[in-house]
């Protein structure tokens, strides 16, 4: 149907005025005669078929015509049928009317390959695919777009999503925006589709990020790592250039020290499991002097007998040298990360005023 719509629409020629009774026609409404016609004889017409525009366009056309004459018929059908007659053969308009043709003779494994290619090239309804971004994604696109264009962007949302987006901006931007919608009765179909593929462009075109992680992230990982001394140094430098970015660094960074404050006491024997014993041994010796509150906490979380053993270990060791220690403190945060990592434990969140 969809071939014979573009018939319709093209391969009828405008006729030339060659009789003073013949009605002077666009093709949209030559197109309209035909479908008029066959729907007088009852000819059975897949209309739904054509694209919700066809179809529109369609009833357009129909609606600006009131009376066609019979010279006009006449010479209608005879370009259309001239049309038609210069046609050796028809093929579907793409790959899913192709498939509606040939699915009785395609063997199950090329069937099923070509209708999921199918569903894949099949334009989806943008404004559906965009009530699915999250409300951060949505904020980020309404503020960047004029208030006409928010405006149907929220009336093509559900009431109860349009509501919680609107209620998350600020007073003012939410009262021209509200206001937009009151404007939007006038606009066509048309011009919303166009809108709706024109945004979802817009989300789909970004490019690809060079990380899987903030810049927040990234950073407070690499500290993790580092000593101290470092750790410290670098982030009272952070805080002289940008110290909202210094205080969420400070937000990302796990140490040793926040064991107690993050750490679930039935998640101790795991982290105890993924370090190496003489590590541990190590990090507890340092842990004694330089975090005595995660040091007990991590003791009074493991089985009484092993945190007699280990205690002992640790003090008949010593206090390690400052890198040794914070060291082997370090092998035990990376295993905290590699267990969360790997979703095996759940850190506590932290807690805003914490920095």
């Amino acid at each position: 149907m969809t071939q014979d719509a573009e018939i319709l629409d093209h391969a009828v020629p405008d006729a030339a005025n060659s009789h003073a009774a013949v009605q002077p026609l666009t093709s949209g409404q030559k197109a309209a005669v035909i479908v008029r016609l066959l729907l007088s004889e009852e000819v059975p017409l897949a209309l739904d078929r054509l694209t919700p525009s066809q179809q529109e366009r369609l009833a357009r056309y129909m609606a600006t015509l009131s009376h066609v004459n019979r010279a006009t018929l006449a010479r209608v059908v005879q370009d259309f049928t001239t049309a038609l007659d210069s046609l050796a053969l028809t093929f579907p308009g793409g790959l899913p009317d192709a498939l509606t043709l040939l699915e009785p003779h395609l063997s199950a494994p090329a069937r099923e390959g070509l209708m999921a290619e199918a569903k894949a090239n099949v334009p989806a309804d943008p404004w559906a695919r965009l009530a699915e971004l999250d409300d951060e994604e949505l904020g980020a696109l309404i503020a960047s777009e004029s208030a006409e264009v928010c405006a149907i962007l929220l009336s093509k949302l559900s009431v109860a999503r349009a509501a919680a987006v609107l209620g998350k901006m600020p007073e003012d931007r939410a009262e021209v925006i509200a206001h937009a919608v009151s404007l939007t009765s006038t606009v066509s179909p048309d011009v919303v589709e166009r809108i709706g593929m024109t945004l979802l462009g817009q989300m789909t075109d970004k490019p690809k990020a060079a990380f899987n992680v903030s810049a927040v992230d990234r950073v407070g990982a690499i500290l993790n790592a580092a000593s101290g001394s470092i750790r410290e140094a670098i982030l009272d430098g952070l805080d002289k250039r940008n110290a909202d970015f210094a205080q969420e660094v400070r937000r990302a960074i796990f140490t040793f020290e926040h064991i107690p404050k993050r750490i679930k006491p039935t998640d101790v024997p795991k982290i105890l499991r993924m370090v190496d014993p003489e590590k541990m041994i190590v990090a507890l010796s340092s842990g004694m002097v330089e975090a005595p509150i995660a040091t007990e906490f991590l003791f009074e979380n493991m089985s009484k007998r092993m945190a007699e053993q280990m205690r002992e270990e640790a003090e008949a060791r010593g206090t390690p040298r400052l890198h040794e220690g914070e060291a082997a403190m370090a092998e035990v945060v990376t295993a905290i990360r590699e267990l969360t990592d790997a979703g095996e434990i759940l850190l506590i969140p932290q807690e805003e005023e914490e920095v």
